[in-house]
């Protein structure tokens, strides 16, 4: 198997950029050219209807709802976006937020977490929890299903994701893992036969690491690592995707069968011929938008279970 046309034209074109890779330059620097590349290979924005909220702790949130249902009661969405918890933010995962609410019919309210080497670990869990338990403490308020609120994210948003459906399980009904980071120990076969010339390598997964958890100690902190969790017993159904060039891959697979293995419902697909970050890509590679489709059809089938 090779990496897809599309994806191939894609690493041919990051090859021959003039401008740095992003563990070359600092995060202030690296956060820019997240922005920009991420723009340059969005798909066009679905209409929503947006605005922003604030929560009583100032973490900052986008709340998204397809048009025309402002005064419905929907299901909900809290989404955190990926970026090795350095780089990211609400403008690089805009479109695929608005992707999410329209293709779901749900609401998505995108959280604004700290980010490292300026906060380091637990900042972003911390927020993501606060943001969440926020969004779940004030459903109504905000015209969403306190009994059909998801987590979900890519990336470090993932594994953001998962860490929080760990913690608050018995409140959240779905998560949405896409590509996660569910081990820190850097270990995996696919990280060393993924871990150059896909976009993610493994200096840059070395280098968001260290902004990210400084202190050694922490790499086996299951707020860092879920996959070493004592137990996941017990968790909200997941769908969980991955890409097959991905340094991840193997990550997001043995999270699925520790999932199945204790007893979770969860649903797994696998892109073969997709690299890291794809689902943002949608502008530029086809199977990102039938990926997020994926995404949006495993959310609707979810909600669909639980009276509104």
């Amino acid at each position: 198997m090779k990496p897809h046309p599309q994806v191939l034209a894609l690493l041919e074109a990051a090859a021959s950029s003039p401008l740095p890779t992003l563990d070359k330059v600092s995060p202030f620097v690296a956060r820019r050219l997240y922005r920009e590349r991420c723009a340059r290979v969005m798909p066009k924005a679905p209409e929503a209807m947006t605005r922003l909220l604030v929560s009583p702790e100032g973490i900052a949130l986008r709340a998204y709802r397809p048009m025309g249902t402002a005064r419905d009661r929907l299901p909900a969405l809290v989404f955190f976006h990926g970026g090795g918890w350095s780089i990211g933010d609400l403008d690089t995962h805009d479109v695929l937020c608005r992707q999410l609410a329209d293709g779901a019919r749900c609401a998505v309210f995108s959280v604004e977490y700290r980010l490292a080497p300026e906060a380091p670990f637990p900042a972003a869990v911390d927020d993501c929890l606060s943001a969440t338990k926020y969004i779940l403490e004030n459903a109504k308020d905000l015209n969403a299903d306190p009994a059909r609120i998801a987590v979900g994210g890519d990336s470090a948003g993932g594994n953001l994701a998962a860490v929080v459906a760990i913690s608050l399980k018995e409140k959240i009904a779905f998560q949405l893992l896409i590509y996660p980071a569910t081990d820190q120990r850097l270990g995996s076969a696919s990280l060393a036969r993924n871990g150059e010339g896909y976009l993610l390598t493994r200096r840059l997964m070395e280098t968001f690491r260290g902004y990210y958890l400084p202190r050694r100690e922490d790499l086996l902190d299951w707020r860092t690592s879920p996959l070493l969790a004592q137990s996941l017993a017990g968790l909200p159904p997941a769908f969980l995707l991955t890409a097959g060039f991905d340094p991840l891959l193997d990550e997001g697979r043995a999270y699925v069968e520790r999932l199945a293995r204790e007893g979770n419902e969860v649903a797994y697909r696998e892109y073969p011929d997709m690299v890291h970050g794809f689902i943002v890509m949608g502008g530029v590679l086809d199977t990102a938008n039938a990926a997020v489709e994926d995404c949006c059809t495993a959310l609707r089938r979810q909600f669909e279970k639980v009276p509104a």
